[in-house]
């Protein structure tokens, strides 16, 4: 009991996404929370998909005992007029509503591909302080990630320019380090971000040195995420994590993993992989371990990946 507990206080701030895992949502759960997780990144699918219907979802992910580490994914809100604004504000408005039921406070919102959206980075920032907005009175805030296929903003550079424009109090980032990476986006920008406006930071890596189209960007992020450490980013995926601590970032890390092959594995090993993903990088990473009986270190008893 010791053990788990040590185990469950080196994995605080760290989940993993209910996409890594094949199966029902409940064996998600399960399978997360015997690992030795705390929270959980949940999709919109996993309540619509229920079969006893979303209200029961939500049941079950308060039975788990999880926190939701936030709620995904609004596409292609910004940059919209007329019906096509309209649709996407009542699009939101529902993704809002099942957001707050999980009583999660942040809902992700992917930068727009949408060939129908304007480029003008103004009327991007308006439409996105709408969306602020309206989540205000559900206690939600906003985190808007740069996918590296987006038409108009595919880094976090040009995502964080749009946040500072939309001027919201409860609208921010949230730092994907596959979208870094496929990008190739310098880390050192990340120095000009307020550390409070990072509403959460996704982690994965591939296994590939470079996604060069975006065809390529898409099929590996989709199918081809691995866990930090079983990657050849490894080192860019150090520097990030280190970086985002030293400038003061004291949210969660979720992992957003991607992966054809592990949803054809057994749950407990996919969740296993993500557990000792994480202890990698509280205990040699972050050196954020905590002792074990007879003083062994959480790497002696997980070893990292």
């Amino acid at each position: 009991m010791t053990h788990r507990r040590s185990v469950q206080e080196a994995l605080r701030g760290f989940g993993m996404d209910t996409i890594t895992l094949a199966g029902p949502l409940e064996a998600k759960l399960e399978a997360m929370q015997q690992a030795g997780f705390g929270q959980v990144m949940l999709k919109a699918n996993d309540l619509v998909g229920h079969p006893q219907g979303w209200k029961a979802a939500v049941h079950a992910v308060r039975r788990s005992g999880l926190r939701g580490t936030g709620f995904q994914v609004l596409r292609d809100f910004e940059g919209l007029s007329g019906h096509l604004h309209d649709y996407k504000v009542d699009i939101a408005k529902t993704m809002l509503e099942m957001c707050a039921e999980l009583a999660c406070d942040v809902l992700l919102a992917c930068s727009s591909t949408s060939i129908h959206a304007s480029q003008d980075p103004d009327q991007m920032a308006r439409d996105l302080h709408k969306l602020s907005m309206l989540a205000v009175p559900f206690g939600i805030r906003i985190a808007y990630e740069g996918l590296s296929w987006g038409r108009s903003v595919s880094e976090y550079t040009t995502a964080w320019d749009v946040v500072c424009r939309a001027d919201s109090p409860n609208l921010g980032l949230c730092i994907d380090s596959f979208h870094i990476l496929a990008a190739k986006t310098p880390l050192d920008a990340l120095a000009d971000i307020d550390p409070d406006k990072i509403y959460l930071v996704q982690l994965s890596d591939f296994l590939w040195q470079e996604a060069r189209t975006m065809e390529e960007r898409i099929a590996t992020a989709r199918t081809y995420r691995v866990f930090p450490g079983e990657g050849v980013h490894t080192d860019p995926i150090i520097e990030m994590v280190l970086i985002l601590e030293r400038m003061g970032y004291r949210g969660d890390y979720s992992f957003e993993v991607f992966n054809d092959d592990f949803v054809q594995m057994p749950l407990p090993m996919v969740a296993q992989r993500a557990c000792n993903s994480a202890l990698w990088l509280a205990d040699d990473v972050l050196r954020r371990s905590m002792p074990l009986p007879n003083q062994l270190k959480l790497r002696s008893v997980h070893s990292a990946p």
